[in-house]
């Protein structure tokens, strides 16, 4: 059948094709330019290919540039893109996240990253770390905390055991839920698989829609749908985009008892990384700092240094305890700030502090993280 001949079709779209042509070239002289800068780079010791405060107010002055028809979010994502091929094209870059592939630790990294990265699947959190702390893998993604469930204590430790390993950037993402299965009704659904932290967050969901089913624990929502692909009468909550995947079907969306249900993520790499002083344009409360400390057991050590923190108008955002492996009953403090703390405006506060702690440790200064709600979300850990 012959195509509809629509007036002024033809010329719109050889408009388009002489645009996109024009738009490869553009793209493949910012690559060169890319290159050049890889290039000088290479000649400074101790210097990063990934800098995500250059890349954090780069996509801020574009989404303020923009006047549309395209949105923020829309100029946002494709810069992401294009960032992500310059990565790679000044040095492949290898990035490490709880796998296997299809998992919410998955989607979120290529949201953030781009997909011109090389992500590498790891068991367990500790994998992670051991892969960057051995240089095996350039950078890693792991979660933190959950805005309903709270934090993830094993990301915390590992922080304690791997000295080495640095916070280079945050970032936030939705978590989307979906309920995936080989049948075709809820009725024929008799077992859900799923990690255990999205089975809590859908807790009220099932209840009401398939009281009847029983609820197994998976070690990552790719694993639970591939164990629900395999098995009648299962059902899996986990990334829509795996139904396709596995030949499954999507039986409900946003499945979520909260909506408003984000995880907070970090990027690290090995390396105490010193940032010197800041050069951008963030302020004090759009640039955080995160670092563990201990302190003497004695009554009032700790409230002396939160006073510290008070006595300078830092604002500490998140104070986490978590027990000290090598003693008994003693802990140590995990704490997000917003200012820059590699910044030298705060090296009496940094001396204060250290003067009350038995140790210190300034994990990494970042910017604030973007929040990243992409329909392609969902959850697992």
């Amino acid at each position: 059948m012959a195509e509809l001949q629509i007036p002024g079709l033809a010329e719109l779209r050889e408009k388009i094709d002489r645009t996109d042509e024009q738009i490869l070239q553009l793209l493949n002289q910012r690559a060169r330019l890319s290159l050049a800068v890889g290039d000088a780079k290479a000649h400074v010791t101790g210097t990063k290919v990934y800098d995500p405060e250059r890349e954090a107010r780069l996509l801020e002055k574009l989404a303020s540039l923009n006047s549309g028809p395209l949105t923020g979010g829309h100029v946002v994502a494709i810069w992401r893109e294009i960032m992500s091929a310059s990565r790679s094209l000044q040095k492949p870059c290898t990035v490490a996240y709880l796998g296997p592939e299809g998992t919410f630790s998955y989607f979120a990294a290529v949201d953030f990253l781009g997909n011109s990265m090389t992500y590498s699947p790891c068991a367990d959190f500790a994998s992670i770390f051991r892969k960057i702390n051995a240089g095996v893998c350039d950078m890693g993604v792991v979660p933190l905390e959950n805005s309903i469930h709270g934090t993830i204590p094993q990301s915390f430790d590992l922080f304690s055991q791997y000295s080495a390993v640095s916070i280079r950037a945050e970032f936030f993402s939705r978590i989307v839920n979906s309920l995936l299965s080989r049948e075709d009704s809820l009725e024929n659904v008799h077992t859900v698989y799923s990690h255990a932290q999205p089975l809590g967050q859908c807790a009220q969901w099932l209840q009401a829609n398939i009281p009847h089913a029983r609820l197994v624990s998976e070690t990552s929502t790719a694993a639970a749908a591939w164990h629900a692909s395999q098995e009648t009468g299962a059902a899996a909550i986990g990334h829509h985009s795996m139904a396709e995947k596995l030949g499954m079907k999507t039986l409900a969306s946003n499945i979520e008892d909260n909506s408003d249900n984000w995880t907070r993520f970090v990027l690290i790499s090995a390396g105490n990384i010193d940032f010197g002083p800041s050069s951008s344009r963030f302020q004090q409360g759009e640039k955080k700092s995160s670092l563990l400390f201990t302190v003497a057991d004695r009554a009032g050590a700790l409230s002396a240094v939160l006073g510290v923190f008070t006595a300078h108008n830092v604002n500490m955002t998140k104070l986490e305890s978590r027990p000290r492996k090598d003693s008994r009953w003693k802990y140590i403090f995990f704490a997000d700030v917003e200012c820059d703390l590699h910044d030298p405006a705060y090296a009496g506060l940094l001396r204060e502090i250290g003067d009350l702690c038995s140790s210190v440790r300034v994990l990494g200064c970042y910017p604030e993280g973007p929040q990243i709600d992409s329909s392609a979300s969902t959850t697992d850990f």
